[in-house]
């Protein structure tokens, strides 16, 4: 079997980190395969999600070019919200890691409807 990892997502609003309901999640592997898609919870929260990562060990050697972790992509909407993207999230073995989105609402205004709110995680500096 397979080390898994696993990636869990808090969505909110404002500073307040006021949680956010029925918030659309995708989570997508580096190429853009969908692994998982949920709704948060009146808490905001998703439950977590099965991540298939390396082994633990692989990283742990110098100069192999293997990372101990896995990255995916989590794409967040909710009407009347900007659309947040978070890039190269990184999960490692036997780890959850938790995702925070605040989404920020929309002016009133049409042509700010489509507006994507866009966060890359720079590789770990192993």
């Amino acid at each position: 079997m397979p080390p898994t990892g696993y990636i869990t997502v808090r969505a909110y609003a404002s500073e307040a980190q006021l949680p956010l309901q029925n918030v659309a999640v995708a989570i997508t592997d580096a190429d853009g395969d969908v692994i998982a898609l949920r709704l948060t919870d009146r808490s905001g929260r998703i439950e977590k999600v099965p991540i298939e990562v390396p082994e633990l060990s692989a990283g742990q050697r110098p100069d192999t070019g293997v990372v101990p972790y896995t990255t995916v992509n989590i794409y967040a909407r909710l009407r009347r919200y900007q659309q947040i993207e978070a890039e190269q999230v990184q999960v490692f073995p036997d780890t959850v890691t938790t995702q925070d989105l605040q989404l920020i609402p929309l002016p009133e205004l049409p042509e700010a409807w489509t507006k994507t709110e866009i966060f890359r995680t720079p590789p770990q500096n192993l």
